[in-house]
């Protein structure tokens, strides 16, 4: 399965042009799309560093545009017909977790059964103080409480939360309820995959996370290796993979001195290295743009839908 991670933030986070690339993807018969999630971005970020960048820096910096995902992702359900609708990632402490069960219930009830939850623990240490959330350093065990408490929010009682029993209706169209795709590439974050997730949803932007296949095939192999130890059928999680792709021409080699990324490259490159990470049990790739050009974006669908994924349908034959 193909995604589209849509450019809810910056110079591209424009209503209209979002619309337009997932009415896009739909029509393309991509099989998600995905938006992300920060709800404020602070004027000095000295403490944190983001973790998919070598640079430490978030891209585009903290002054830009940047779209509510649970509000995006009801215009997009009106919008769109049948691609799923997906965060990536959702970071969970930072709204209440009874809340935000409800909006996402309401949300894959209004969308026919269409949502995903990407799930994540934050890296902001500034956002959570201006929010104040619960304690950036407890963001891990206020994630799994929050996670279980959205799993069926009638009631529950643990260290960062309680809830008395109440009626949560309506549920999700889902039978079995919303997925839950854990984000992260750490030992915690396999970990929650294991024991909490449906999926396991890292993020392969750059060094030093850019997860190249035989890394990500060590880390699969560590959450599987999680899901027995904790009882779990190590195959009913989901592997699935968001990187940065683009199809160039026939004689086109992105990067420079032979160093061309994963995902970008001629259709025939692109294709063999879909390949690999299927080869290592990845089953939904989420495609990042390369560059904030619109019409690039638009093409860079078309090419994909043409040209490199009839021939990975091909092959599953």
């Amino acid at each position: 399965m193909f995604g589209v991670a849509l450019p809810g933030r910056g110079p591209l986070a424009k209503p209209d042009l979002i619309l337009k690339i997932a009415e896009r993807a739909d029509s393309l018969r991509f099989d998600s799309v995905f938006v992300t999630d920060h709800v404020v971005l602070p004027v000095s970020a000295a403490r944190s560093r983001y973790p998919y960048a070598e640079s430490g820096q978030f891209p585009g910096g903290m002054d830009q545009d940047y779209l509510e995902p649970l509000t995006l992702l009801g215009h997009l359900a009106h919008a769109t017909r049948r691609v799923r609708l997906g965060t990536s990632v959702l970071v969970i402490p930072y709204r209440n977790p009874v809340t935000t069960a409800k909006m996402l219930a309401t949300l894959d009830v209004l969308s026919g059964g269409r949502v995903i939850l990407g799930a994540g623990v934050g890296w902001l240490r500034e956002e959570f103080e201006a929010l104040a959330a619960p304690p950036f350093a407890a963001r891990g065990e206020v994630t799994n409480e929050y996670l279980q408490v959205m799993r069926s929010p009638a009631s529950y009682k643990g260290r960062h939360y309680s809830l008395p029993e109440v009626y949560a209706l309506p549920r999700p169209r889902q039978e079995g309820g919303i997925p839950i795709w854990i984000g992260g590439h750490t030992d915690q974050a396999l970990r929650r995959a294991a024991e909490l997730g449906d999926g396991w949803h890292p993020i392969g932007l750059r060094a030093p996370a850019r997860l190249e296949p035989a890394e990500y095939a060590a880390k699969a192999k560590q959450l599987r290796a999680y899901a027995r130890a904790a009882g779990r059928d190590p195959d009913a999680i989901s592997l699935t993979f968001r990187a940065p792709m683009q199809v160039v021409g026939t004689r086109a080699r992105p990067g420079a001195g032979g160093d061309r990324p994963l995902l970008q490259g001629t259709a025939a490159q692109v294709v063999a290295d879909l390949r690999e990470y299927e080869t290592q049990g990845v089953s939904h790739f989420v495609f990042d743009a390369v560059g904030p050009d619109a019409q690039a974006v638009l093409a860079n669908l078309e090419r994909f839908a043409h040209d490199v994924r009839p021939k990975l349908t091909a092959k599953r034959r």
